[in-house]
């Protein structure tokens, strides 16, 4: 069904790169141009979004990736989620009056993951020298780049109390005193010196490529990085969202300790399609469920903008993630059944819930052997009041409701290319606006711990040494058992929401990659929050304003809570093809002006 798109799908059969930022897309291609192949251009891409970006990405958050080798014929996922510190404890925060993890500030703060999944990533699989990849990067940082609106917002919105507070983050961000301009330059040359550093003392302890990047991962983890980051958790005491100043937990040695991982993808089949995700640290396998919900439904004949696509959607959503709360967690600590999960006899028990009628009631499935462990979470559920906005850093926005610029968010990167080679990343954390800077650094620090309870019992109680359950969630898919299509987006929860329309649009209505994406978008907010106050909202299911007043009131008709949005404000989709006879496609999401694929 051809119709209208903001933007060309992106056609070619070179290369293609996609991101949530014109000039990550930019630095991403020009790695292909110059002989790199995928891996090389999204980890400079990832780079790039780290200084373009730093209110929704920094140098130390993490980063789940999920890749397909074209030389290994493997899929797999590369984990770069840090795990909590060694004196992370249930004890240490219990004891300082705590009943959730702050939202911002330095209790909040796991190892960073992201640099080493980059450098694993590159000495596996990429091509590229160290200072090649991150060039690019170190430029922007050091001789400016054009501020966006939305990061300037962020800073000016957060002045007065990085003033008061946070007066690292003052200096970096408020040079001279004064918020900078939308638009207008913008330097971090305190990062840039961070980065060259870095790249200076690999190459000088000599060795080749693989061993440069050996050298730049010692640099960072137990070298200068590490040191400062120690440094500053141990002597620092910051004001974060308990309404108290806390010193941080993380150690040089926990930096040293932790290393990227890879590791199977969890998969599922749906119509000839084969979805990889990450294991249930991540919510990827929220996504497999809603397929297993979903395999029997009609979808075809539903339209793919109209009452009952967005509703049977929507219902078994709730269902899958009510099942996340209860038994989503790190597998290396807890057993997560997810076998029982993904299985057709469960899938179809839960399938009868999936009624004309929205629903409002929470609902795990019952796991035989986990039923203390259901209870326990469905007692952990706050329901939202008028909370107000949150305090700086705290949570992750949902971009539906754009009422404040003080929370995080993540950005997105996919990339194909000439030979094969795929991979979707979902970069995040250590946002400008969750921690204060490291002076002799130039970033923040993360706060992915703030998405583990304090109370035992829950496979996402706090525990050290352990992965925070994230919301980063990228997608790999296959079609008759060969790599075809990455996609992702940010915006915490509702990531894999905004994924799943774009992907049944595409399998089941044969919409190409910029029609999927640009249609009107949805997600519900029925089920707990990943973020800082943790709330639910029972039956919410925020619209775009462009489905029309006619599916706006049949869903009203059929129970949901309905929220308006404008148009263009929900979701931040980005995704990549390649055809068995090796065309290449690309599209990026119009809204927020920034999204931007390439290639040729």
């Amino acid at each position: 069904m051809p119709m209208f798109t903001t933007r060309p799908e992106i056609l070619g059969t070179f290369g293609v790169v996609t991101s949530t930022h014109w000039l990550a897309s930019a630095a991403g291609m020009a790695m292909l141009e110059r002989g790199g192949n995928a891996f090389d251009a999204a980890a400079a891409a990832g780079f790039v979004l780290q200084v373009v970006e730093p209110h929704l990405v920094g140098p130390s958050g993490e980063v789940p990736i999920i890749l397909h080798s074209a030389r290994t014929g493997k899929t797999e996922v590369l984990c770069g989620q840090g795990v909590t510190p060694q004196a992370a404890t249930l004890e240490a925060y219990t004891a300082l009056g705590l009943d959730l993890v702050p939202g911002s500030g330095l209790l909040a703060t796991v190892v960073p993951g992201a640099f080493d999944a980059w450098m694993v990533l590159l000495r596996d699989h990429g091509s590229m020298k160290l200072r090649d990849v991150m060039e690019s990067a170190i430029h922007y940082a050091r001789h400016g780049h054009p501020l966006l609106p939305r990061v300037a917002n962020t800073i000016k919105d957060n002045a007065e109390f990085f003033a008061r507070e946070w007066p690292t983050s003052s200096a970096t961000w408020l040079p001279g005193g004064q918020a900078p301009e939308a638009r207008k330059l913008f330097r971090n040359p305190v990062l840039a010196d961070t980065y060259e550093r870095i790249v200076a003392e690999a190459e000088n302890a000599g060795g080749n490529r693989e061993a440069t990047i050996e050298k730049a991962r010692d640099a960072f983890y137990r070298g200068f990085v590490a040191e400062a980051i120690d440094r500053f958790c141990r002597n620092t005491e910051a004001m974060d969202t308990s309404g108290r100043r806390h010193r941080g937990l993380l150690t040089g040695d926990d930096m040293a300790r932790w290393s990227a991982t890879y590791e199977a993808p969890l998969t599922y089949d749906y119509h000839g399609w084969t979805v990889a995700k990450t294991g249930p640290w991540g919510q990827g396998p929220v996504f497999l469920q809603t397929l297993s919900l979903l395999k029997d439904f009609d979808i075809a004949a539903m339209k793919p903008d109209g009452v009952e696509f967005i509703h049977t959607v929507t219902e078994a959503m709730k269902l899958a993630f009510a099942d996340r709360e209860v038994y989503y967690g790190d597998p290396d600590f807890v057993d997560v059944p997810m076998d029982t999960l993904l299985s057709e006899a469960y899938a179809t028990r839960r399938r009868e819930l999936i009624g004309s009628r929205a629903s409002f009631k929470l609902a795990p499935g019952t796991v035989p052997g986990y039923e203390a462990q259901r209870q326990k979470a469905l007692s952990q559920v706050r329901y939202a009041g008028a909370s107000g906005d949150a305090a700086p850093g705290a949570g992750e926005p949902t971009m539906a409701h754009l009422r404040t610029e003080k929370r995080g968010d993540t950005v997105h990167i996919d990339v194909i290319d000439r030979w094969g080679n795929m991979i979707s990343a979902t970069p995040s954390g250590g946002w400008l606006q969750s921690s204060p800077v490291v002076p002799e650094l130039g970033f923040a620090l993360n706060t992915r711990a703030q998405m583990f309870w304090l109370e035992p019992g829950l496979p996402t109680s706090m525990a050290p040494r352990k992965r925070p359950r994230t919301t980063l969630t990228p997608s790999l898919a296959l079609f008759d058992g060969k790599p075809r299509m990455v996609f992702g987006t940010p915006g915490g929860d509702q990531q894999d929401q905004w994924q799943l329309a774009l992907f049944l649009r595409r399998v089941h209505h044969g919409l190409n990659l910029q029609e999927g994406i640009d249609l009107p978008l949805f997600h519900t907010m029925h089920f707990p929050s990943s973020f800082y106050p943790r709330e639910a909202i029972p039956g919410r299911l925020v619209v775009e304003e462009s489905f029309g007043q006619s599916v706006i009131d049949a869903l009203k008709q059929r129970g949901h809570d309905v929220e308006i949005v404008p148009q263009w404000s929900v979701g931040r989709l980005t995704a990549a093809e390649r055809d068995p006879d090796g065309i290449l496609h690309a599209a990026a999401t119009p809204r927020l002006m920034q999204a931007y694929a390439i290639g040729r």
